[in-house]
């Protein structure tokens, strides 16, 4: 790692104490970070940047679809997105069309070159997914997939619940 982390908890504590002093936050928000710089470094060459990516696959798998729809889908704020996918425009991966059964509506799509780039960012991203999965196992990793929908599902259930 690059970064100089360890959990916080010591290798003497008990399994008890561990809950009080480490986190599974922040081992994911360290696994962001690092991936997050794995990524970019993939995709420079594509002027995809890693909070673009999600977008554009998105896109690939979905289309047409409305920014509003991509919001929902990712879980992500519309400003966020609205800012993704004008980098995606910009960088002639992706176009706008209004959508024919509601004007007020504009459906995204990939152009022939968000076509032709898709491949090889799926490859980039496999490569930093495999890096990740090292030494995991198939059904370890889909533990794992499944213990961190349930986390998330749990954050956004509250976040419902509070609005």
């Amino acid at each position: 790692m690059s970064e100089q982390w360890k959990p916080s908890s010591s290798p003497s504590s008990s399994s008890s104490d561990k809950g009080a002093t480490e986190s599974h936050g922040q081992y994911i928000s360290a696994i962001y970070r690092h991936m997050q710089v794995l990524i970019s470094a993939e995709l420079a060459p594509y002027r995809i940047g890693a909070g673009q990516y999600i977008f554009l696959m998105a896109i690939s798998f979905r289309q047409p679809v409305t920014q509003k729809a991509l919001s929902e889908t990712l879980l992500i704020d519309k400003t966020t997105t609205a800012k993704a996918i004008a980098k995606l425009e910009e960088e002639g991966y992706v176009r706008r069309e209004a959508d024919p059964a509601d004007n007020r509506y504009q459906l995204l799509y990939l152009t022939e070159a968000g076509r032709e780039v898709v491949p090889k960012v799926q490859e980039a991203l496999w490569r930093v997914k495999s890096k990740t999965r090292k030494g995991i196992s198939d059904e370890e990793y889909d533990l794992l997939l499944g213990l961190l929908r349930i986390v998330l599902r749990n954050l956004t259930e509250r976040e419902e619940m509070a609005e």
